[in-house]
C-alpha cells in the first residue's frame, strides 16, 4: 500500500514538474521566463514573448488615475466578449465592477483608494470566479493630479471662506464632460472624516456620501448653486469632495465612473453659526485643536530640518521637493503662505509619526519664519504625501494632513485671527542642524567629479559601480557605451541603475537616437506621458520633461539624470550619513581626497596625474554578473555587455589630447572651451569630435559648480525674538545679517540697539530688552533740592534773626559820652 501511495505521488509531481517546464502561455506566470518563451517586460523588445503575452499581462489606458476613483480605463489588447461580467480587483482587496463596449474592449472603474503609487490589478471576465489577467494601476495625489482629470471649483478660495465677512453669492464648478459617459448627473458632496484613538489600532479615515447638491442634470460641464447651511447634522463634516456622477446609479453609489473637485474646506454648508460669527465659531475650533494637541505625541524632534536658504532647498532633490501649493516656476501663488514665493516639502515622512516639513521662502531666498510671518514654514503631524504603508492615518495620502494640518490653519488663522494657537504647535524650523547633501557628478566623455572634489576621466567601456554603500544598500551602476560617429577609442555615459534598502530598481537610459530619456521600472518601460510623479517601493520618480530625471530614495540619496546635446549627465547627492561608508567611481565620501580613488581591491591610485593608473582603478569597478541591475531588452546589449565580461579589455581610450594647430575643431575649441574644467570640454571635442558633446560638457561642468556653491553650507545664528514692548527690524539670520531694536513710546532700551550675526553662529552684543523708566533718580533729585532748599529756608530764617536781634541790641545799647 504504502509503495502505491509513494508511486502516485512520485507520478504526480513528475507531472507538475513537465508541466510546469512545457509551459508556452502567459496565465498565472506574468513577470516570469518559461522554457519556450517569455512573460517578462522585456520580451516584446526581444521578440521572445508567448503568444498570449498581452492577453494576460495587460495595460491599460489611461494608467493613472485620482486616488478618490471612478476613472474609466480601457484594458488593451485582451479579449473579452459580450457576456463577460467583469470584475477588477485593486491592490488584492478592492474590487469594482467593469464592462464591456460595443467594441468588444474590456473596461474597469478605479476604486476610491487610501494611498498613491503602483498597485496592483487583476481582471475576472466571469464575475470573480477567476482572476488571470495581472496589471497595474497608478493611484494619484488629487493635489499632484493635472487638473484636466478633475472637477474644478471655479474660484476655489470663494468656496474655502463662504460665510466669512464678506463672501457670499453663487459658487461655480466645472468639469471635463468626457470624464463621467452619461448624459445626466448627479452632483454629491462626500466628506472625509478620521475617527479612533490617534497612534492607535483603531485609528480610521473613511470617506461618506453626505447628500445630493443637485439631480439629474445635463451632462453639460458646470454646476451653480447658491449655498445653504447644510441640514441633518451633516455641517460637521468640514472636509469633503463634490462628485460627478452618472444619474442612473443611486445616490451615494461607490466606485462608478465619475468626476471629482479637489479635497477641500467646506466652509460653504457649515452651520447658520458660523455664518453669524464665522471668527468666534472658528476660534472655538481652534482652541479645541489647541487641546487636542496638547494631548498628542510630539513629532518636530524627528523631522528633518529645512535648508537655510532658497537655493539650498531646490539643490537638495534627494530630500526636498517643491510643494505644488507654492511653486515659483507657476507663478508663486502661495495661498497658505503670503509673503513666501516658493516652497519645498520634505520628501520622505519622518519614521515613527509620519510626520512632514514644509519650507517657505521669500523674494530675497531667505526661509520665512513663523514667529515672523503668518507665511513662514510650517512642520505637519500628518505629511501631505501621505507615506507607505499608507490605508491608516497619519499616512493617508492628502487627507491626514488636511484633518490635523490644515483645517486647522483654517479656523486659528484664515477664519479667525489667532495664528498664534496654530503656530504653537507648528513652529518653524530653523535650519540650524541642517546639513547640506555632498554631491559627485558624470558627464561627457565620461569625466567624473567625486564627492570630494577629484576630478578625473575614466573612458572603458563596460559597466561599471558608480557608488556602493553598504550602509544603506545603495547600488548605483552606470553603462558606458563608444561614441558614435567616431574612429576614435572614447565612450559616454549612455544608461545608469539604482536601488536602495528594500527599493524596485530603476534605470534611466538614452532613448534610441539620443534625443530623450527612457526610464524603467523593475525592467518595465515606463511612460510619463499622464503622470510626471511617481511612488514606487522605496523609491520616488520625478519626470517632468523627456531630459529631466530625478530619483529619490528613502535614504535621502537623491540621483538627477539630465540629457544635453544627446549625452547624459548624473549628479548623485548623499546626506551626511552617508559619510564614510560610499566605494565606486564616485569615490569616498569622507572629506578627503587623498583617499577618493580607491580601487575596488583596496588600492590607492598614487599618481592622479597617470591616465593609465586611473584606467586600471576605473576597470576595477567592473559590475560583477551576478551583482548587474541592467535591462538588457536587445540583442546588441545581451552581446555587447551581457554575455561577455563587463568591462571591455580590448578597448583601450585615448588618454591625451592631441595638440595639432591644423585641426579643423581646434579654433571652435578654442571659442568654446575655457575657464575652470575646459580639459573635459577639449577632450570630447578633439578626442570624441563633437562640438556639440564638448559644449554640452562645458555647460554641465558649469552647473556642477552651481550646484556646490547652492549647496555650501551657511551661518546661521537662528531666530532673535524681539523684546516684549518693543519691535524688531530684520527677518533675517544668517551670516552678516543685521537686525534693530527699539521700544514702544514710554519704554527704554536696554541692551543692544543693533546685532549682527557673527561668523561664529552668534550674535554680536547683548539682548535687547525694554524697559520702563526708574524714579527712583527723580525722587532722590527731589529730595536733594527740597532738602536743600529747606537749608536755605532754615539759614535764611537764623540770619535773618541774627540780624534782628543785633539791630536791637545795638539800639538799646549804653554810650558813656550821653552822660
Amino acid at each position: 500500500m504504502m509503495g502505491r501511495l509513494t508511486a502516485a505521488i512520485f507520478v504526480l509531481l513528475v507531472s507538475c514538474v513537465c508541466r510546469t517546464s512545457g509551459l508556452t502561455g502567459c496565465e498565472g506566470y506574468c513577470g516570469r521566463a518559461l522554457s519556450s518563451c517569455s512573460c517578462q517586460p522585456t520580451c516584446a523588445s526581444l521578440k521572445t514573448c508567448c503568444a498570449d503575452y498581452k492577453e494576460y499581462c495587460v495595460s491599460t489606458l489611461p494608467y493613472s488615475g485620482t486616488i478618490l476613483g471612478g476613472t474609466d480605463f480601457v484594458v488593451l489588447d485582451a479579449t473579452f466578449n459580450a457576456s463577460s461580467e467583469v470584475v477588477c480587483r485593486f491592490d488584492n482587496s478592492t474590487d469594482t465592477v467593469g464592462y464591456v463596449d460595443d467594441t468588444g474592449r474590456g473596461h474597469c472603474i478605479s476604486p476610491t483608494l487610501y494611498e498613491t503609487g503602483w498597485v496592483s490589478l487583476k481582471i475576472s471576465s466571469d464575475n470573480g470566479t477567476t482572476f488571470n489577467r495581472v496589471g497595474s494601476w497608478l493611484s494619484v495625489h488629487t493635489g499632484k493630479l493635472d487638473s484636466k482629470f478633475k472637477a474644478i471649483l471655479v474660484n476655489s478660495t470663494k468656496w474655502q471662506y463662504y460665510g466669512t465677512p464678506n463672501v457670499g453669492g453663487s459658487l461655480e464648478m466645472t468639469w471635463d464632460i468626457s470624464l463621467v459617459g452619461a448624459d445626466r448627473v448627479n452632483i454629491e458632496l462626500w466628506g472625509y472624516t478620521e475617527t479612533g484613538e490617534p497612534y492607535s489600532d483603531n485609528w480610521q479615515g473613511r470617506w461618506e456620501y453626505l447628500y445630493s447638491l443637485a439631480k439629474d442634470q445635463p451632462n453639460n460641464g458646470s454646476f451653480r448653486f447658491v449655498p445653504q447651511p447644510a441640514a441633518n447634522g451633516f455641517s460637521s463634516w468640514e472636509l469633503g469632495s463634490v462628485r460627478v456622477s452618472p444619474s442612473t446609479y443611486p445616490d451615494g453609489t461607490w466606485n462608478v465612473q465619475a468626476a471629482w473637485t479637489e479635497d477641500h474646506a467646506l466652509a460653504w454648508h457649515l452651520e447658520e453659526k458660523f455664518r453669524l460669527d464665522s471668527a468666534g465659531w472658528a476660534l472655538e475650533k481652534c482652541l479645541a485643536w489647541d487641546q487636542l494637541e496638547e494631548k498628542l505625541p510630539n513629532f518636530l524632534d524627528e523631522i528633518i530640518d529645512c535648508p537655510c536658504t532658497l537655493a539650498q532647498a531646490r539643490a537638495d532633490t534627494g530630500r526636498f521637493h517643491t510643494d505644488y501649493g507654492c511653486d515659483i516656476e507657476k507663478g508663486s501663488v502661495c495661498t497658505y503662505h503670503p509673503g513666501s514665493v516658493h516652497c519645498v516639502r520634505a520628501i520622505q515622512a519622518s519614521p515613527k509619526y509620519a510626520a512632514g516639513q514644509q519650507c517657505c521662502y521669500d523674494k530675497t531666498g531667505v526661509q520665512v519664519l513663523t514667529e515672523d510671518s503668518v507665511g513662514g514654514s510650517t512642520p505637519d503631524r500628518a505629511h501631505d504625501w501621505g507615506s507607505p504603508p499608507f490605508k491608516k492615518p497619519p499616512r493617508i495620502p492628502g487627507l491626514s494632513h488636511w484633518i490635523y494640518d490644515v483645517l486647522s490653519f483654517y479656523y486659528c488663522c484664515l477664519w479667525s485671527d489667532n495664528c498664534n494657537y496654530y503656530f504653537k504647535h507648528r513652529p518653524s524650523s530653523d535650519c540650524r542642524r541642517y546639513q547640506s547633501p555632498s554631491s559627485a557628478v558624470v558627464f561627457g566623455d565620461p569625466h567624473f567629479i567625486t564627492f570630494d572634489g577629484v576630478s578625473y576621466s575614466f573612458n572603458g567601456k563596460g559597466e561599471y559601480t558608480l557608488v556602493t554603500s553598504e550602509e544603506t544598500q545603495l547600488v548605483i551602476q552606470g553603462r558606458t557605451e563608444p561614441v558614435e560617429g567616431t574612429t576614435l577609442n572614447a565612450t559616454t555615459l549612455t544608461s545608469v541603475v539604482m536601488t536602495d534598502l528594500y527599493s524596485d530598481v530603476i534605470e534611466v537610459r538614452l532613448a534610441s537616437g539620443h534625443h530623450s530619456l527612457e526610464v524603467l521600472h523593475n525592467q518595465r518601460t515606463l511612460s510619463f506621458s499622464e503622470q510626471s510623479w511617481m511612488d514606487f517601493r522605496g523609491v520616488f520618480v520625478f519626470c517632468p520633461t523627456s531630459t529631466n530625471v530625478t530619483v529619490m530614495f528613502g535614504s535621502g540619496a537623491g540621483v538627477e539624470v539630465r540629457l544635453r546635446e544627446g549625452t547624459m549627465t548624473t549628479t548623485v547627492l548623499l546626506p551626511e550619513e552617508f559619510k564614510n561608508s560610499t566605494l565606486g567611481l564616485l569615490g569616498t565620501m569622507n572629506g578627503d581626497a587623498k583617499d577618493d580613488l580607491l580601487s575596488s581591491s583596496g588600492q590607492l591610485v598614487q599618481d592622479y596625474s597617470s591616465p593609465e593608473e586611473v584606467f586600471e582603478f576605473g576597470a576595477s569597478w567592473a559590475v560583477l554578473n551576478k551583482s548587474a541591475l541592467f535591462t538588457y531588452d536587445s540583442d546588441y546589449l545581451l552581446n555587447e555587455y551581457k554575455f561577455v565580461p563587463r568591462h571591455d579589455d580590448t578597448f583601450i581610450p585615448q588618454f591625451t589630447v592631441p595638440e595639432n594647430p591644423d585641426d579643423p575643431l581646434a579654433n571652435l575649441t578654442a571659442e568654446i572651451c575655457s575657464g575652470e574644467g575646459s580639459q573635459f570640454c577639449r577632450y570630447d571635442i578633439l578626442v570624441g569630435r563633437s562640438p556639440q558633446m564638448g559644449n554640452a560638457t562645458r555647460v554641465s561642468f558649469q552647473s556642477h559648480v552651481t550646484l556646490m556653491n547652492d549647496l555650501k553650507p551657511v551661518v546661521t545664528c537662528g531666530w532673535v525674538s524681539p523684546p516684549t514692548n518693543g519691535a524688531k527690524e530684520g527677518t533675517t539670520y544668517l551670516r552678516g545679517a543685521v537686525v534693530k531694536f527699539s521700544c514702544d513710546d514710554g519704554y527704554t532700551l536696554k541692551g543692544s540697539a543693533e546685532r549682527t550675526c557673527q561668523s561664529s553662529g552668534q550674535w554680536s552684543g547683548e539682548e535687547a530688552t525694554c524697559v520702563t523708566p526708574s524714579k527712583i533718580p527723580g525722587i532722590v533729585a527731589g529730595s536733594v533740592i527740597g532738602a536743600v532748599t529747606l537749608i536755605i529756608i532754615i539759614t535764611t530764617l537764623v540770619l535773618h534773626s541774627r540780624k534782628q536781634k543785633r539791630k536791637h541790641t545795638e539800639e538799646h545799647s549804653w554810650d558813656p559820652e550821653e552822660h
